[in-house]
């Protein structure tokens, strides 16, 4: 007789608990579509009043980025005990900001790229959907059936 598999500990977040989550976390994924081929991007960035702001300089993200075309942007966390996993998800058009006042609140975040380089484009995702799920981090043992079980019998060809 198997053991059935245990259930699914899944949570859908809402949509404050996703900004919440947004707020643990400083690096995340953009993906865009550039000359007719999805790309993404890893990113640092800030949850800005109900938006998200990086930072990024010329290139193929920024061409992309500036053609008012849809976004996804994708980040991840764990607790701080490494038990229970997010993530985040967020859908929404990209935009430059130019403002003078935006561009000097932008300043007083604690948006630093890791990466060198002239970073000077910033640029704002505004959501048109968010989504989230946490989930409980299970023991590898329970993702695979144990290897012994994979095997053919001994003496035979797979």
């Amino acid at each position: 007789m198997e053991n059935p598999a245990p259930a699914s500990e899944t949570v859908s977040l809402t949509v404050h608990d996703c900004w919440k989550c947004l707020e643990t976390s400083s690096v995340g994924r953009v993906a865009l579509v550039s000359s007719g081929d999805p790309e993404i991007f890893p990113v640092n960035y800030v949850p800005n009043f109900g938006t998200l702001i990086f930072r990024t300089g010329p290139g193929t993200k920024l061409s992309a980025l500036q053609g008012g075309n849809p976004v996804a942007f994708e980040a991840d966390g764990l607790n701080a005990y490494g038990t229970i996993a997010w993530s985040v998800v967020v859908k929404g058009t990209a935009e430059l900001v130019e403002d003078a006042e935006e561009l000097q609140e932008a300043a007083a975040t604690s948006l630093s790229p890791w990466e060198a380089g002239v970073k000077d484009q910033l640029i704002r995702i505004v959501p048109t959907d968010l989504s989230g799920r946490r989930f409980v981090i299970s023991a590898p043992s329970q993702w695979w059936p144990p290897l012994a079980q994979n095997l053919p019998p001994e003496g035979t060809d797979a």
